[in-house]
């Protein structure tokens, strides 16, 4: 795991409460689905980042970080680690406050190149398992 438990606790609490998650559908099956409702469930705006650009959970879906016409604070990261290292930079580039790589996502370089940038990051992590853990 990569983020100590302070830059969690931070994104967790301090970051901003809308979340862009890269890879929710409306596949029910998928862990995004379900991670991105329990971030609703304590307060969080998600906003659905899929080529299919598919509402869900009741947030209009977007195709890229680009296209989300307004800011974005915390960029949740459920691709695969080979695309990750993209997908961080684009949060970078969006101007968001912190980067979160999901439970085997993994790419060191791109940990580096956004925590350089001044994004807090963790990575290998998963805020559903983490948030309930705040009380």
């Amino acid at each position: 795991m990569y983020g100590d438990a302070e830059t969690v606790r931070r994104i967790l609490t301090e970051s901003g409460d809308t979340w862009a998650v890269v890879g929710l559908s409306s596949h029910q099956a998928r862990a995004a689905y379900g991670v991105a409702a329990v971030l609703q469930r304590f307060g969080k705006r998600v906003v659905p980042v899929h080529p299919k650009a598919e509402t869900v959970h009741g947030e209009q879906g977007y195709a890229s970080l680009a296209d989300i016409p307004f800011d974005v604070d915390v960029v949740d990261v459920f691709v695969n680690s080979d695309l990750a290292g993209a997908v961080a930079d684009e949060a970078v580039a969006k101007g968001a406050k912190a980067v979160w790589f999901q439970l085997g996502v993994v790419d060191e370089a791109a940990f580096e190149r956004t925590r350089a940038a001044g994004l807090d990051m963790v990575m290998d992590r998963c805020p559903a398992i983490e948030i309930p853990q705040l009380g």
